[in-house]
């Protein structure tokens, strides 16, 4: 599986809401850096700024300010957790220490600029949410040992100045076809619910 493969150095992983994108890559950076694949789990998401407020206008800490657009990380680790939970509680609480010790950081896209991010299983959700531009800086931002995965859904983008062929995902999906070192995933269901999936079709 391209997800927990560490010679596929980018995976693009598109499907409807619903369907499991952040879950299924969230869960595969867990288990990647509980067998010392990777040293740790990065997750972003482009933040799409409301009232012409951008991050650096609102009050309080990095985590403070992007907290608010960072929950589906959390609902996902939370559901990822009762799993575990649900087994064993020494399973629940290796996963608590991994975010206790900060093995699992959440940062803004936002902030990126300038880094060099080795070693590290990378997430970024919503990634049709970005420009063309803004999918080459995050992408060469990888140092050595890094493994980059974005995920998005092209019917679903929030920004009037793209669409479903100039967003930033269809974008890397096209360029990097072919590429040895990376893969692109498609899932074709829901998993939500029945309802929404039948928002997806009809709306």
């Amino acid at each position: 599986d391209a997800l927990l493969d560490p010679s596929i150095s980018l995976v693009t992983l598109q499907g409807a809401a619903g369907s499991g994108k952040t879950l299924l890559a969230l869960a595969a950076g867990l288990q990647l850096v509980k067998s010392k694949k990777y040293e740790s789990i990065i997750a972003a998401r482009p933040v799409i700024p409301l009232q012409a407020q951008d991050l650096g206008f609102l009050k309080g800490s990095e985590q403070e300010k992007i907290a608010p657009y960072m929950q589906p990380f959390f609902d996902n680790l939370a559901y990822i957790k009762s799993l575990y939970s649900s087994k064993t509680s020494k399973s629940a609480a290796k996963l608590d220490k991994l975010t206790e010790d900060g093995v699992l950081t959440l940062t803004a896209l936002a902030f990126i600029r300038g880094r060099s991010i080795p070693n590290s299983f990378f997430i970024i959700d919503e990634a049709q949410n970005l420009t063309p531009h803004e999918i080459k800086t995050i992408v060469t931002r990888a140092a050595e040992g890094t493994k980059l995965i974005f995920t998005g859904d092209i019917n679903q983008i929030d920004t009037p100045y793209m669409d479903k062929k100039s967003n930033g995902l269809t974008y890397l999906i096209d360029r990097f076809k072919g590429q040895s070192i990376s893969a692109h995933i498609k899932l074709q269901r829901g998993e939500r619910s029945k309802l929404a999936n039948l928002a997806n079709k009809l709306l």
